[in-house]
């Protein structure tokens, strides 16, 4: 964008529905306005942070309060779809110490853990993750986090973007939960991509029996000599692990360096978390894709708030938000819409976009008009050689076989790309509903299976 471009022009679109949120989103499209990040002490710097800096990180953003690297190969080398080369064909490091870990520990921690999060924690055995969501009182999404539960009686949450841990403190403020909620540092990282169980066999050897480790199972190993626990999960869709360093302040060089090493032989490359490759997988990211406006329904996350009879979701107990998703719930079986928009698969005409989106694109009906919704993660789909993404538009009441809302497979609408991406600067580009995910995740989640 153009430094003569005037910002006086930009407009807030207000014919899309947002009459349902507090605080609607910005939907003036400023394009990638010309900044430079300040780094300051305000914010934090990871264990890795200077390692990311010299495998050649370029360009970052902030999340958790914490500087978090976005790039690493530049624009006029492949960008992007050089780090997608990689995860899809090979294996990936990703520094995600933003991924903040709150400790909850002590004799009711479990009571507390399942009190905060929708679906039922006591049917979590130790040495086990779970993929969550926290609501509040309104039932809106507060964090998504990866739930690591260590032992009988300790829980680390591993945070998406969000003040999370003041939350959970706030909770227990009056101290009827006896158990202690702390940050604490132990710092991820993410290996990802084809090649990462040969990898993780040769990083830690006989520690760990990698071909029958379940999906979201845990082990306590040591890495470069330092303590770890590692989960067979990750943010992309392909196969992966999540190593999560101890004391990561002290011995973070010790355990990156000993993935790099290990990696040498596998085409390990490190990369920013994959955008590309978690949109594929139909990953929702928090602050992007949903916020606490948000409830569960329209986001596609209502499987985590009951499937009546099976195991962890069968749940009795009472939980922050409760009263308010089992009246939505009701609501949208009586064929209601207590809501007004809903997220949808997308696929969509233009040039390849292999950018991150600086604003939420607008989407209007199939014969044009004002826009009616938005785009939240647009990216290009090299196998199938199409745009696709995942945006909210007008919810239908449309249900799936299994009860949950969905958009209408096969509704048409236009979408206004910027001029970079439009195939006639000025037109919107022709759209159509989808399934979710646009490609299938080497771990199928529960919501894939449930899509119906």
């Amino acid at each position: 964008m153009s430094n003569e471009f005037d910002y006086t022009k930009l407009k807030h679109v207000t014919s899309v529905d947002q009459s349902d949120r507090e605080v609607p989103y910005n939907l003036r499209q400023s394009g990638p306005t010309k900044v430079e990040m300040l780094i300051s002490t305000r914010v934090r710097k990871s264990p890795y942070w200077h390692l990311s800096m010299q495998a050649g990180c370029w360009r970052a953003t902030v999340y958790n309060r914490i500087y978090h690297p976005r790039g690493y190969v530049k624009p006029e080398d492949g960008g992007a779809m050089v780090e997608y080369d990689a995860i899809v064909n090979h294996v990936t490091m990703w520094n995600v110490a933003v991924e903040r870990q709150i400790r909850v520990k002590g004799p009711d921690a479990e009571k507390f853990t399942d009190y905060v999060i929708t679906r039922d924690a006591t049917k979590i055995s130790p040495m086990r993750a779970r993929y969550v969501i926290l609501c509040n009182a309104y039932g809106g999404v507060l964090n998504d986090p990866i739930l690591l539960r260590i032992s009988k009686d300790e829980f680390w949450f591993s945070l998406s973007d969000s003040d999370i841990g003041m939350y959970l403190q706030g909770v227990n403020a009056d101290g009827r939960f006896d158990c202690t909620i702390e940050e604490i540092d132990a710092c991820p990282v993410q290996i990802q991509g084809p090649k990462s169980k040969a990898l993780m066999k040769d990083l830690c050897g006989d520690q760990v029996d990698f071909d029958n480790m379940p999906f979201y199972g845990l082990a306590e190993v040591k890495v470069g000599g330092r303590s770890c626990v590692i989960s067979q999960s990750g943010f992309s869709g392909e196969a992966g692990y999540e190593i999560y360093l101890r004391d990561a302040t002290l011995y973070a060089e010790d355990m990156w360096n000993a993935v790099l090493d290990a990696g040498k032989k596998h085409s390990l490359m490190v990369i920013a978390p994959a955008h590309h490759r978690r949109i594929q997988a139909g990953i929702l990211s928090w602050g992007q894709d949903m916020d606490q406006q948000h409830n569960p329904f329209q986001c596609n996350l209502g499987y985590q708030v009951s499937l009546s009879g099976k195991g962890e979701w069968d749940k009795k107990a009472d939980y922050v938000g409760k009263a308010a998703l089992e009246k939505m719930k009701a609501e949208l079986k009586e064929g209601k819409k207590p809501y007004k928009l809903q997220l949808v698969g997308l696929e969509l005409g233009g040039k390849p976009i292999e950018e991150y989106a600086p604003d939420f694109w607008l989407v209007s009906n199939e014969n044009g008009g004002d826009p009616v919704g938005f785009i939240t993660s647009p990216w290009y789909h090299p196998e199938k050689k199409q745009n696709i993404a995942m945006g909210y538009v007008p919810f239908d009441g449309t249900l799936n076989a299994n009860g949950f809302p969905k958009g209408k497979i096969g509704t048409k609408y236009k979408v206004h790309l910027p001029e970079k991406y439009s195939d006639t600067p000025g037109t919107p580009v022709d759209a159509v509903v989808v399934d979710i995910p646009f490609k299938e995740s080497f771990n199928a989640n529960t919501r894939e299976v449930v899509k119906g």
